[in-house]
């Protein structure tokens, strides 16, 4: 017993061992050679493809194949597939007898699944390689189905050249996905396995056409097609030279390379397709326009608001041709100067933190801070401007000065919050410039952001204000899901209503060649948008938003060149709108009417109505607004009885005076202000004999401000220019007398400008009215060689 007790158990563990060797014969990944990377639109479409790394086209494993390949095979290769255990032997039979009877090697019997461990392994032909395929094969049909052993051969079957499995081959031969060949296209590529050397453009061509034909017929014969399926299927002609692959989405695929961790090499994108290559040919049209100017490169990006996909990456209009004008550059995710397009972020801020109200009043004049002095675009001023104007006409300097009264470090960690990646320095290295294109950042940061607060908009319109903008971001590939869902919290980074007024101010701008008449047409799409030019005509950008779509559109030279005529409007915003043609158009915004507050508003200034505004409007607003100041120009003056002198007791007893809510600007505001806007109303001048306690600001410097240092300009032969100096005066015709350091240099009337050369250190300047009215100032002249006074 004891005896027969152990030779059970040897001969179990025997079997254990077998069974384990059985199991373990195979690795867990037949084929480890490495694959194209692939990247296919949202409906399957190929967009673009990389060779493998060992040089062939091998695209990944797909987990289904063509019924038609798989017919064709099965009756070439192995009619008996679907009916034996990995190894047919009635063929292997017959193969033996053949090939004994040639004494060579005429036929190797083998199935596909035999075939499928033979690619695997890349052994030389031996019986003994033989014998080890046979239990390879019984072992690859224990635990995989027939279909996924087609598809194993499928994916690893050489087809000629550098082409290996089907969907490459395919591609290669007939520009065309595996799933879309006719029954004469697929039994070409089925014959090839056998016999790869048969692809050679020109040769061959007999050979190849009589071993399709052959299989066709055999086909009719297994009833798998009719014989005048087959008949037709003869008529087509053989692939020609291999055809390159496409690339419509270049950027996009070496995007995935870099970015992709999985090991997976194919990318099933969110890209439409149909989209993607019309955008090409409109880049590609705005390209052949802008290199008569040298302007090389252009990008769009275009994302799904609903889903937070990207529904189009063309990272730059592909030129693999020219290599000088870096067309390999992804300009999505290069960093790049803003210009004003970050000008929306501060307005919806500041509204959110109820610092001001959709129409305040915000300067608009020569500004010199720290010796930084912005400049608008149209090199004018308006005095004073509403800051849904100033936004729709881009104006630099009531952006400073909004940034100014934010402050800088405030919106900084602002950006920061919204995930902008780029701003990599202090707040400091920025300061001001920051609103006007002085960091750098991404498309993809860019319409990221803008992202957030349109389905910030629209979530709160479907669901009742559950979701935060900075919880979102965009999800262009499947494999890297973040978009998540939270709960609100108490200080979201930008609420509804700043959100909802910032996007009609967006909408008010007057789009390229339109002439505002596209508000004439009741199909013309709303769309709020912002463009930006960087310093020295380096980028133009163009971002643009609907409820459905974020649209962000940059044009320059990859290597930062500047050209003239590079702007946000002249070059970035056409393409843009030509883009938003392509879409479906849309309702505009929901107004978030809950989260609206309403206050009563001073209509000319804009801010929270106080007790001397004039004309009070009710308007809705943030919440927020509540807390803003009230309206500092309305004031409460006195006048004589005719109101046409303004008094004080000195003069005139208060029992006789008149008095009257007045809109009252700063003297420099007023300077500019009246020239553009007819109906404003200059105070009234002093009575004679009243005393006037100057609280009103009879004059104000322009240029330069109290303990300002300046630079006098250097003229074009490098000698030593003259510095203008500017005051403005609330009368209109009142005679100024200028002293610089107790020197009369001379007067003025009307225009109030001084051109003055002081040397280097500080300076008194001292303005005497007519009536006698002094303002005195100081500042300081800079050296501009030595950097000192």
């Amino acid at each position: 017993m004891k005896k027969l007790k152990k030779t059970l158990i040897i001969t179990d563990l025997i079997c254990l061992l077998l069974f384990l060797c059985f199991v373990f014969s195979l690795p867990k990944h037949l084929f480890k050679s490495p694959t194209s990377y692939v990247v296919e639109a949202a409906n399957g479409d190929l967009l673009s493809a990389a060779i493998a790394k060992d040089g062939q086209w091998r695209f990944p494993q797909s987990d289904t194949i063509p019924d038609k390949f798989a017919k064709c095979i099965v009756a070439f290769e192995d009619k008996r597939f679907y009916n034996h255990f990995g190894v047919d032997f009635m063929a292997l039979s017959r193969a033996i007898k053949q090939n004994l009877k040639a004494h060579s090697v005429v036929s190797g019997g083998s199935t596909i699944s035999m075939q499928v461990i033979r690619l695997s392994r890349k052994k030389d032909r031996t019986l003994w390689q033989k014998i080890i395929e046979i239990y390879l094969a019984f072992r690859l049909e224990s635990t995989h189905s027939k279909q996924e052993i087609l598809a194993l051969y499928a994916a690893n079957a050489p087809f000629g050249t550098n082409v290996v499995g089907l969907e490459a081959a395919s591609w290669r031969y007939f520009g065309r996905d595996a799933g879309s060949l006719s029954w004469g296209e697929m039994a070409t590529l089925a014959v090839l396995p056998n016999s790869p050397s048969l692809v050679h453009p020109g040769k061959n061509t007999a050979r190849l056409t009589q071993k399709r034909n052959d299989l066709l017929d055999k086909m009719v014969t297994l009833k798998y097609i009719d014989q005048e399926t087959a008949n037709l299927a003869k008529t087509e002609p053989l692939p020609g030279r291999p055809i390159p692959l496409p690339q419509y989405a270049p950027h996009l695929l070496n995007r995935f390379k870099e970015e992709n961790h999985t090991g997976n090499t194919r990318l099933k994108s969110t890209i439409n397709y149909n989209l993607q290559l019309e955008i090409n040919n409109i880049l590609k049209r705005y390209h052949n326009r802008y290199k008569a100017n040298d302007i090389n490169n252009i990008a769009a990006l275009v994302i799904e608001v609903k889903t937070g996909h990207v529904i189009s990456y063309v990272g730059n209009y592909f030129q693999p041709e020219n290599k000088e004008l870096e067309s390999h550059v992804d300009m999505i995710k290069a960093p790049r100067s803003p210009g004003s397009t970050l000008k929306p972020l501060l307005y919806a801020s500041m509204l959110t933190d109820g610092l001001i109200l959709p129409h305040t009043l915000i300067p608009d004049v020569p500004t010199q801070i720290a010796g930084y002095k912005p400049q608008n675009y149209d090199l004018g001023y308006d005095g004073a401007i509403a800051a849904d104007k100033a936004l729709s006409r881009s104006l630099n300097i009531p952006a400073v000065k909004m940034l100014q009264q934010y402050k800088y470090e405030r919106f900084y960690d602002k950006l920061k919050k919204l995930h902008f990646s780029t701003l990599t320095q202090p707040a400091d290295h920025y300061g001001l410039s920051l609103i006007l294109g002085g960091s750098e950042v991404t498309m993809w940061d860019l319409c990221r952001a803008y992202l957030g607060m349109v389905r910030t908009l629209n979530h709160y319109n479907l669901y009742q204000g559950k979701y935060n903008a900075a919880d979102y971001s965009m999800q262009s590939y499947k494999f890297e899901e973040k978009t998540k869902e939270h709960e609100a919290e108490p200080n979201s980074i930008l609420d509804h209503g700043a959100i909802w007024a910032t996007f009609n101010a967006m909408q008010e701008v007057m789009r390229p060649g339109d002439e505002g008449l596209w508000e004439q047409f009741s199909s013309s799409q709303r769309i709020a948008w912002k463009t930006g030019t960087s310093f020295g005509f380096r980028d133009a950008w163009a971002i643009g938003l609907t409820p459905n779509y974020v649209v962000c559109v940059w044009v320059g030279n990859a290597d930062g060149e500047g050209r003239p005529g590079l702007t946000g409007i002249e070059a970035a915003a056409p393409v843009m709108f030509d883009i938003f043609r392509l879409l479906p158009n849309n309702k505009w915004f929901t107004a978030p009417q809950t989260k609206l507050k309403k206050i009563e508003v001073c209509k000319q200034s804009g801010y929270k109505a106080g007790e001397y505004c004039t004309e009070k409007i009710i308007e809705q607003v943030s919440p927020s607004g509540e807390k803003t100041a009230i309206c500092p120009y309305h004031k409460l003056i006195h006048l004589n009885p005719q109101g046409t002198f303004q008094v004080t007791d000195v003069c005139m007893s208060p029992t006789q005076m008149r008095h009257e809510k007045w809109f009252v600007l700063p003297a420099t505001m007023e300077y500019y202000y009246k020239v553009k806007h007819a109906d404003y109303r200059p105070l009234p001048p002093y009575m004679q004999g009243c005393n006037e306690s100057g609280e009103n600001g009879i004059m104000e410097m322009i240029y330069p401000k109290n303990n300002a240092l300046v630079y006098v300009p250097l003229e074009l032969d490098g000698s030593r220019g003259k510095m203008i100096l500017e005051t403005a005066h609330r009368r209109a015709n009142a005679t100024i007398y200028w002293h610089l350091d107790e020197e009369y240099i001379g007067s003025t009337k009307t225009f109030h400008q001084m051109a003055v050369n002081p040397p280097a250190g500080k300076h008194t300047l001292t303005l005497v009215d007519d009536n006698g009215e002094r303002l005195v100032q100081v500042f300081t002249v800079m050296d501009k060689s030595k950097g000192k006074n």
